[in-house]
């Protein structure tokens, strides 16, 4: 009797051979993917902007400085309103104030994170219609937003910048899930 490989037998062999080899190795393969295991980790603190405004009543006008207190470098902008009865005008300022068409002074430079980040002075002018006038009321908005970026990772500069954005801010707390 002779003993003959055919083809049937050849093939059927190859594809058993396959099958084995390729169930072994999808179990190898799920475990390096799933049992794999990783220690350690970093913590990441995300820093806030603040600013403190100062204003002064200086012959007739409000200087104004702002400070970065915060923890990040920031643009800022400043709105004044007042009463109907007075007249609000741009006085002799710090040439980094530039007037918007919003009605916002922005400030063109950065202002740095920390104590040292003051900027210079925004002068505003106070007409009042009545001259006997010992004290009025003018208001201050300052805002400020963390300086943004482009993609390449450059920063933008302050007429770039997205003031309608805003932070969702959510605080922790003991006692606070």
């Amino acid at each position: 009797m002779r003993n003959k490989w055919n083809r049937r037998t050849i093939v059927l062999a190859a594809a058993a051979l396959i099958m084995t080899a390729g169930a072994a190795s999808g179990r190898a393969m799920a475990y390096f993917t799933t049992y794999v295991t990783a220690e350690g980790g970093k913590e990441l603190q995300l820093g806030f902007t603040a600013t403190e405004p100062e204003e002064k009543i200086v012959n007739g006008a409000k200087e104004i400085t702002i400070k970065n207190t915060g923890e990040n470098d920031c643009y800022v902008r400043v709105k004044v309103f007042a009463g109907s009865k007075y007249t609000l005008t741009l006085g002799e300022s710090d040439s980094h104030w530039k007037a918007g068409a919003d009605g916002y002074y922005y400030w063109t430079e950065i202002l740095p994170a920390g104590e040292g980040g003051i900027t210079g002075i925004l002068k505003i002018n106070i007409g009042c219609e009545d001259a006997e006038a010992d004290s009025f009321n003018v208001i201050v908005v300052q805002e400020c937003t963390p300086v943004p970026y482009d993609e390449e990772g450059g920063q933008l500069s302050w007429d770039k910048v997205d003031w309608s954005r805003e932070a969702n801010v959510v605080k922790t707390g003991e006692g606070n899930p």
